[in-house]
Formats: structure tokens, C-alpha cells, sequence
């Protein structure tokens, strides 16, 4: 009996001892991973059109230009808007004592101010316009910002291929420095030949350090304009164009320039600084303000009706300056029309042009350079293997091949910047949708 007693409080004892730390473990298993892991799970690589989409969701540059369309809407929508009429509510002939306020007048009515014909249609035109700046300028700025993601994302891709090709160049010139430390210890080569070994290694170090940081700000600008800080390590899943579509390059601007968001801008401020002139011209001619009110007599013991009409006289102003800062900005306007298509037409001139460039360097380096340099390369190995050739000859073809490999990472950076200036030129993203 009393070893089953000394079982029985072995066991509870043990019971009372465990249970707090199954709890614990259980409020352990219980928590959730972090925010920033989920995210990181859920979230997954970058393509290029994800990469395009958040920029549209999240950029706060292209919010505030949104806020700024829907403002200029909303001041085209109250330029519609009549003036508010006015409750008048006044007594006459009020004797000066109080006794006998009953001998007086009272009144009531309303007044209303009615525009000269013609002005409030110019306020409209005017709205109107502004309201299709306002568009303008956020398909603009739409259409901006998917470009410079574009540029952007091709920024990372050639910042981390060229970061993988530095770290190709450092082994290369590692190895080459430890083959002219040991010539130079068996007498083959003089000290400066080691030297200079060496001088490249440390080049090549800080060439690969300056990739390094310069991929880490392209991931920076990348996420600025994504709007998301979160994904600054997301891996980017689409590869470089290496394609060269000439088709492009036949186009013509007439068939994108009418409908470019600069151009339908520079006409809508036009027809703002026309609908601004045609209003300065009304200014001097009188709104006429009518009023009509209703009351009685006391002491007459009648009810009375009165009806007001007020006109302001143009004897001293006659917005003679409002007319001419108006034409002014009517000339401004048709000039910056001009300015803006011949900017435009510029503009694609030069795309093109380096589009062409870039596509015949790339074309260059994918047919002819990289596959000299690949073939120079495999010709060395098996020379060396042979015994035709030195360790140094096989480090230096190496060290070319890995260079030409560099310049093709730029080129084709080169190509698909050219590229996104063309897209944005004659592809502006369309009006509607966010």
C-alpha cells in the first residue's frame, strides 16, 4: 500500500510538472510566423507586368496626380454652378420711436444674380478644359511611371548580371595572381609582372563591390516606384529582350501623336486660354441682379410688392487688362502647342534612333562577339590542355569573354530602355481605368 501510494505521487507530481510546459509549448505553436514572412511567402517573384501593376496601385506620385484629376473635375463640375440667391429680410420707413414700430414696412424676399449671356458658358468651357488637363496630365504621369518601371526593372536584371560577371572577373584575376606569385618565386617573370597581377585583382575586387551597391540602389529605385519597400529582395522572374522588333521603328507619329496625353493637354489649355479670352471680353458687360419682395404696410394697412433691378456700370473698369493678359495666354498656348509637338517628334527621332543602335550592337554581340569570344575561349582551354598555350593565355581569353559578356548586359540594357521610350511614346497607356 504505501509504494502504491509512492506511484500515485510520483505520477501527479510529474502530471503537475508537465502541464505548464505543454501549455507553453502549446501558446508557442500557437503565434503566428511574422508579417514580413508571410508577405515574403505569399508574395513570390517579380515579373515585369506584376512589377507594372503594383507601381499602378501604389505609387503615391501617381495617387497625388489622380487627386489632382479629380480636383480640376470637381471645379469643372462647379463652374456649372449659378450664384445662390439671397433672403433679404428688411423693414422701411421705421420711425425713430419704438412705440410705433407698427407704423412701419416690412419686407421679405429674394435676389438672384443673373450672368450676362455668354459669360456663364465661357466658365464652363473653362471648367471643362481644366478638367481635361487635369486628365492629361495623370495619363501622363501614368504612362511615365510604367516607363520608368520598365527602366528600372531592366536596371536590376543587368545590375545583378553584371554584379555575377564581376564575380567572374575577381576568380579570374585571383587565379592569375597566384600563378604570377609563384613564376615570380621561380624566376620567370620579373616582380612587376606580379605587381601588376595584383593591381588587376584589386581592380577587379572593387569593380565587383561598385556592381554589388549599384545592384542594391537599382533594387531601391525599383520599390520607390513600386510603392512597396516589402519587396526590395523579391527575385525577378522575366528575362531581358533580346529581340529587336524594327517594326517599330516604321512607325509613324502621326498615327500616335494626336492622341499622346502632351498633345491633348497642350490642345486643352488652348481651349482654356480661348475660353479665357472670350470671358475677359464679357467681364466689362453687367450681371444683372433681380430682386423681388413681399411685405406690408402697417399703417397704410396694405400688403406691398416690390421689385428690384441692379446693374453695375463699367465706367472705370473695363478689364481692359484681363483682355489683353488673355490674349496673351491664347499666343502662349498655340506656341506651346507647336513646341510640344515638334518636342514629341524630337524626342521619337531619338528613340529611334538608339533603338536602331542598340539593337545592332546587341545583334553584334549576340551573333558575332560572344560566340568569337566562346570559340577564342574553347580554342585556349584545349591549347593549354595540350600544352600551346600558357595559364596566362587562358586567364586573359577569360578575362575577355567575361568582359564581352559585361558590354552585352549594358547593350541590352540599352535596347530595352530604348524600347520603353518607344512603348511610352506610341503606346500611352490607356485613358481609362487606374
Amino acid at each position: 500500500m504505501k509504494q502504491e501510494r509512492l506511484m500515485r505521487y510520483i505520477l501527479c507530481w510529474l502530471l503537475a510538472a508537465a502541464l505548464p510546459v505543454a501549455a507553453a509549448e502549446a501558446r508557442h505553436g500557437d503565434k503566428k510566423p511574422p508579417t514580413g514572412a508571410i508577405r515574403a511567402t505569399a508574395e513570390g517573384a517579380l515579373s515585369l507586368s506584376r512589377a507594372i501593376r503594383l507601381a499602378l496601385e501604389n505609387n503615391p506620385d501617381l495617387h497625388a496626380s489622380d487627386a489632382r484629376k479629380d480636383a480640376a473635375a470637381g471645379r469643372a463640375l462647379q463652374s456649372r454652378a449659378w450664384p445662390n440667391p439671397e433672403l433679404e429680410v428688411f423693414s422701411q420707413d421705421m420711425p425713430a420711436n419704438r412705440s410705433r414700430m407698427s407704423q412701419a414696412k416690412h419686407m421679405a424676399g429674394i435676389s438672384q444674380v443673373i450672368p450676362y449671356p455668354g459669360k456663364k458658358k465661357a466658365d464652363i468651357a473653362m471648367g471643362t478644359a481644366d478638367a481635361a488637363v487635369g486628365s492629361a496630365a495623370w495619363r501622363m504621369h501614368r504612362a511615365e511611371l510604367v516607363r520608368q518601371v520598365k527602366i528600372a526593372y531592366c536596371q536590376v536584371q543587368m545590375a545583378e548580371r553584371s554584379a555575377v560577371v564581376a564575380g567572374d572577373l575577381v576568380q579570374v584575376a585571383q587565379a592569375a595572381a597566384a600563378a604570377a606569385a609563384k613564376r615570380n618565386a621561380a624566376g620567370e617573370i620579373p616582380l612587376q609582372e606580379q605587381i601588376r597581377a595584383e593591381i588587376q585583382l584589386e581592380q577587379t575586387q572593387t569593380e565587383k563591390v561598385s556592381a554589388i551597391r549599384e545592384t542594391a540602389v537599382a533594387r531601391q529605385q525599383l520599390v520607390v516606384l513600386l510603392g512597396r519597400p516589402d519587396l526590395r529582395e523579391a527575385p525577378l522572374t522575366d528575362a531581358p529582350d533580346e529581340s529587336a522588333d524594327f517594326a517599330r521603328s516604321s512607325w509613324v507619329p502621326s498615327a500616335w501623336l494626336d492622341g499622346h496625353p502632351a498633345m491633348v493637354a497642350a490642345r486643352a489649355r488652348r481651349d482654356h486660354a480661348v475660353a479665357t479670352l472670350r470671358r475677359a471680353g464679357l467681364e466689362p458687360l453687367p450681371d444683372v441682379k433681380v430682386g423681388l419682395a413681399g411685405g406690408r404696410d402697417e399703417a397704410a394697412e396694405e400688403n406691398l410688392m416690390e421689385l428690384r433691378f441692379t446693374l453695375p456700370l463699367p465706367l472705370f473698369d473695363r478689364s481692359k487688362g484681363k483682355r489683353l493678359e488673355a490674349q496673351a495666354g491664347v499666343r502662349e498656348a498655340e506656341a506651346d502647342m507647336v513646341a510640344t509637338e515638334q518636342r514629341l517628334i524630337a524626342e521619337w527621332r531619338a528613340a529611334i534612333a538608339r533603338y536602331k543602335a542598340a539593337a545592332q550592337q546587341v545583334a553584334a554581340h549576340r551573333d558575332r562577339i560572344l560566340p568569337k569570344s566562346e570559340q577564342a575561349l574553347r580554342l585556349v582551354q584545349s591549347g593549354f590542355e595540350e600544352g600551346k598555350f600558357g595559364y596566362l593565355d587562358l586567364l586573359d581569353i577569360q578575362r575577355t569573354t567575361a568582359e564581352a559578356r559585361m558590354i552585352y548586359q549594358k547593350k541590352l540594357f540599352e535596347l530595352n530602355s530604348a524600347r520603353a521610350e518607344l512603348e511610352a511614346l506610341a503606346e500611352p497607356v490607356p485613358a481609362g481605368g487606374k
